[in-house]
């Protein structure tokens, strides 16, 4: 399966920005779908991650009761939806799938990655 991220931007802090992510080339409802980030001189973190039908989500504790992930998967897109965004939230967004429900927060797990998009959070 192929991914391609939008949605990159420069966003004041506690601003809204949301992120889509595009799926092709193979059923998109048979993948978990998860988004990681990545700052700065950081590791690639877990940020939420979705199951094959939208029925469970998952997500950092960082992120959690700010973001959402969701999916359509008539449109073959996962979405990530960015409230209240913190400067800290500034990082390259990569969207991810995999086939298995297990070890969602875990980066070397999935087996398919996009091409990455930049937020930017201002103070």
């Amino acid at each position: 399966v192929q991914l391609q991220a939008y949605g990159r931007g420069l966003v004041q802090a506690g601003g809204y920005l949301r992120l889509s992510c595009a799926a092709s080339g193979s059923t998109f409802s048979m993948y978990v779908m998860g988004w990681f980030r990545q700052a700065p001189g950081k590791e690639r973190e877990f940020v939420a991650a979705i199951t094959w039908s939208g029925s469970n989500t998952y997500y950092a504790d960082s992120v959690k009761g700010r973001f959402t992930i969701s999916r359509d998967n008539a449109k073959n897109t996962v979405y990530l939806h960015m409230n209240s965004l913190k400067p800290e939230d500034t990082a390259v967004y990569y969207c991810a799938a995999k086939r298995s429900c297990y070890h969602n927060d875990v980066d070397y797990k999935y087996y398919y990655w996009g091409q990455g998009t930049l937020v930017t959070v201002s103070s």
